[in-house]
């Protein structure tokens, strides 16, 4: 049975574990993935080096979201990593999974398609006119390429395109491969409950995950951001309240509705250094490092050792300017 998509799955660690789930620990999870090997061909279960954390592999992105859906109306509480692909080794030649995908569109995002696809090195195989007047395109591409392309597609034709793919076979490795556009997440630096005050200012920041009134802790993803790097924020913050009134104190603020963060959606907005949160009531991402001074630490200890030379080499430099 071929496998071309992973993901591992751990109980829920966050701060707010516990509180919505009625299966939280490793036991219930390890005996609910067993249970459903019994079912589902599809799928494989392996251990990792954490006792806590399986390693889950499947036939796509679908494929996963449609268990984690499953074991969440159960009661289950979950962590899920960013779904990667799986590399094989063919005559001694490192492949991967490529796919069949079919597009339906308005001819106006003819252009939009055709950049987004060219930019995952995607293959055309045919075009031509729909018997409604749309178009329909059919490329070959990669798994990888897959990864994040529906909530881009989503955006960029409003909704309008209609997408369809089936695995095709494992060809060789095509190298470094733009997955997802470059973008960085809006994260909460505080414990609290989130107000309208602070979320009027984090709109100009970028399009936000929440609403007023919900419950956030630190390390939390609450939005994404306009600049592709993170914008660390307190969406807690509250308005001093004083005597001073202005002529523009009353003026009407306008908190833009939030953007629906389904399961899927989620999936592919994952990033590297993060974590999907799954409640039977809640879908939350964080950092899988929550305080912003550790992740900073974290990226810098990960960086080359010759970067890290060439930047102290020039601090000193500096220092002796």
């Amino acid at each position: 049975m071929l496998m071309f998509i992973f993901g591992c799955m751990s109980v829920n660690k966050s701060p707010f574990a516990g509180r919505e789930g009625k299966y939280v620990t490793s036991r219930m999870l390890r005996a609910r993935l067993q249970h459903e090997l019994e079912t589902n061909v599809a799928l494989r279960v392996a251990d990792t080096d954490s006792p806590d954390t399986f390693l889950v592999s499947g036939r796509g992105e679908l494929h996963l979201a449609i268990l984690i859906e499953t074991m969440r109306r159960e009661g289950y509480e979950l962590e899920v990593s960013q779904p990667e692909v799986v590399y094989k080794e063919i005559e001694g030649e490192t492949c991967e999974p490529y796919e069949m995908l079919s597009i339906d569109v308005p001819v106006e995002y003819q252009g939009t398609i055709i950049e987004e696809l060219g930019r995952r090195r995607a293959e055309l195989q045919d075009m031509l006119p729909g018997p409604t007047g749309e178009l329909h395109a059919e490329y070959l591409i990669t798994t990888r390429g897959l990864l994040g392309l529906k909530n881009a597609l989503l955006k960029k034709t409003r909704g309008t395109a209609i997408v369809h793919h089936v695995f095709d076979a494992y060809q060789p490795l095509v190298g470094d491969l733009p997955t997802q556009e470059p973008h960085g997440s809006l994260v909460t630096t505080e414990d609290g409950i989130s107000s309208s005050y602070a979320i009027v200012n984090a709109q100009e920041r970028g399009e936000l995950f929440i609403g007023p009134g919900v419950a956030v802790y630190e390390g939390m993803v609450v939005g994404q951001a306009n600049r592709d790097r993170d914008v660390e924020l307190n969406i807690c913050k509250q308005k001093k309240l004083t005597n001073v009134r202005s002529e523009t104190g009353e003026t009407t603020v306008v908190v833009i509705p939030p953007r629906e963060l389904t399961l899927e959606l989620a999936l592919e907005y994952l990033g590297p250094d993060e974590l999907l949160e799954v409640t039977p009531q809640s879908l939350r991402i964080r950092k899988r490092i929550a305080g912003a001074k550790m992740r900073l630490r974290a990226a810098r200890s990960a960086a080359s050792p010759e970067s890290r030379s060439g930047e102290g080499r020039a601090q000193r430099e500096a220092g002796t300017r």
